[in-house]
């Protein structure tokens, strides 16, 4: 009897979807749309972070927000309400984004010639994580009450992300949080890990992320 053939699936796809994302990218490159793949886990605060972020990219560059769940459009229409072109994607069930669904999303947008465009994605700090949109910069939110052992029980998020921003510090003194721990587990998997500590609600830490997120924006569209 001939041996079973096994065809490893997720790997192949994986592959495929990683020469899609390249050519996404290079895509965006030349429309000057600098994309941002913001995850994490659900509840963390990321459509939060982005209200918070409008004040200062508000009247300095021109952007939008797809928000990915998989039903509902509760986050579109909040971004909407505030000014900020957004469209909601459903996934269907999928727990994350691919480069094809991303550039699904992209083209609906592409009326409001954006300099930078977020991808706000599932609610998930597994799935996400595998798999490559096209974006220009992985940026993951952290919660203090999550705790400061995610990066240690998630490593692959922290070590696909580029920007970590760690969210509802104003909670440091209620929670069991140790910063220099946390740090350790990210820097170890990812050293070149850029990491900000931000309230969304206080707006504390607010204007250094947007300050840093449009100096990149304003180099890859340089």
């Amino acid at each position: 009897m001939d041996p079973v053939k096994i065809i490893e699936l997720k790997e192949s796809i994986l592959e495929d979807n990683d020469q899609d994302a390249a050519v996404l990218r290079n895509e965006l490159k030349e429309k000057k749309t600098f994309l941002v793949n913001l995850m994490s886990s659900p509840g963390s605060g990321k459509t939060t972070t982005l209200l918070a972020l409008h004040k200062y990219f508000k009247d300095r560059i021109r952007w939008g927000v797809m928000e990915a769940d998989i039903d509902s459009s509760v986050d579109a229409k909040t971004m909407l309400d505030a000014g900020v072109p957004a469209v909601q994607l459903h996934t269907g069930g999928m727990c994350h984004l691919d480069a094809d669904m991303t550039r699904q999303g992209i083209r609906s947008m592409e009326e409001n010639d954006l300099e930078l465009l977020v991808l706000e994605n599932i609610g998930n700090l597994v799935c996400p994580a595998e798999f490559d949109t096209g974006a220009a910069l992985n940026m993951t939110i952290l919660s203090v009450p999550e705790g400061d052992d995610k990066p240690a029980k998630y490593p692959l998020m922290y070590e696909t992300a580029d920007l970590l921003v760690v969210n509802k510090i104003d909670t440091l003194p209620v929670f069991d949080f140790d910063k220099e721990r946390m740090e350790r587990d990210v820097l170890t998997r990812n050293p070149a890990m850029k990491i900000f500590y931000i309230s969304a609600l206080t707006g504390e830490g607010v204007e250094a992320l947007a300050e840093y997120l449009l100096k990149l924006v304003k180099e890859w569209n340089a």
